[in-house]
């Protein structure tokens, strides 16, 4: 087996694999089964996961149903109970306490005082928090990604495939930065047929061959808004930055897309931790 058709094969397994899981998280997802999925030995497979994406099958499922459970628990009203059901775990109780341990509260807690409601308005109806924005000259940028179409909390896949593909591939490199590219509204177009694309920077000698595709950030002046913090959080920050200070702030946006980058790994530090930058595009 040549190198070109070995790395097709992992390629293709990888991606069988991330889209099972992503598209059953509310089942069982047995490792053993996950292993047949690749059609390779579970011993190997679980080791070849690792070595691709840095964490255990069993990480990146507790990771994403968690990340779910918090979007759910910021942005519905379904019964915490229902939300643990749906994240897998067989009572609250063991939900309450995973939860806590990476989100730094129980998830009735969460809802009430988590990070988002930094962003709720004070009963006069004003924001009394200032976040941090900067304004910033961008220079354009050649991006290649791979498109999403669905609730923007679910862009996670997209990039479970640009990594894969990006390592089976050998074409991964440490100075790519994140980004992630959207271009519908969320209050406007159903979650379901939000569009999106999980990008990575410096791919100018990536060849553009599916999934990938390749996108351009417009050079220009942008306002960035540095958001720490879960996901779970991301609209209630341009909710924010679209009601309270762009109005303020006297500018007027470009017609061009908004994008985020993000300066760190939900795999290597908790939620809390993570840091985002949201660039809004300004004329």
């Amino acid at each position: 087996m040549n190198g070109e058709t070995a790395w097709a094969l992992y390629e293709s397994r990888l991606r069988r694999v991330s889209a099972y899981i992503h598209d059953h998280l509310d089942e069982e997802l047995d490792m053993e089964r996950l292993a047949e999925i690749a059609c390779l030995s579970s011993y190997h497979w679980h080791r070849i996961y690792r070595a691709i994406y840095g964490e255990t099958l069993a990480a990146t499922v507790k990771r994403l149903r968690l990340h779910r459970a918090a979007g759910e628990i910021v942005g519905t009203e379904l019964a915490v109970s229902e939300i643990a059901k749906r994240s897998g775990y067989p009572n609250l109780q063991s939900f309450n306490r995973i939860f806590k341990s990476v989100y730094g509260m129980p998830p009735a807690r969460y809802r009430k005082e988590g990070s988002h409601t930094a962003f709720k308005p004070s009963p006069n109806g004003k924001i009394q928090i200032m976040f941090d924005v900067t304004i910033r000259e961008i220079a354009p940028t050649e991006l290649i990604g791979v498109a999403h179409t669905g609730s923007y909390m679910q862009i996670g896949k997209a990039f479970e495939t640009l990594f894969g593909t990006l390592y089976a591939r050998g074409l991964a490199r440490p100075d790519m930065r994140i980004i992630g590219v959207y271009l519908d509204d969320p209050d406007i177009v159903p979650a379901e047929q939000l569009r999106s694309i999980a990008c990575v920077t410096g791919s100018a000698d990536v060849p553009a061959e599916a999934p990938f595709e390749r996108r351009r950030i417009d050079g220009g002046t942008y306002a960035v808004l540095r958001h720490k913090g879960p996901y779970a959080d991301m609209h209630k920050a341009y909710q924010w930055l679209y009601a309270e200070w762009l109005p303020k702030s006297g500018r007027q946006l470009k017609d061009s897309v908004m994008f985020e980058e993000y300066l760190n790994n939900p795999r290597d530090v908790p939620p809390t931790e993570l840091l985002t930058e949201i660039h809004m595009p300004l004329a």
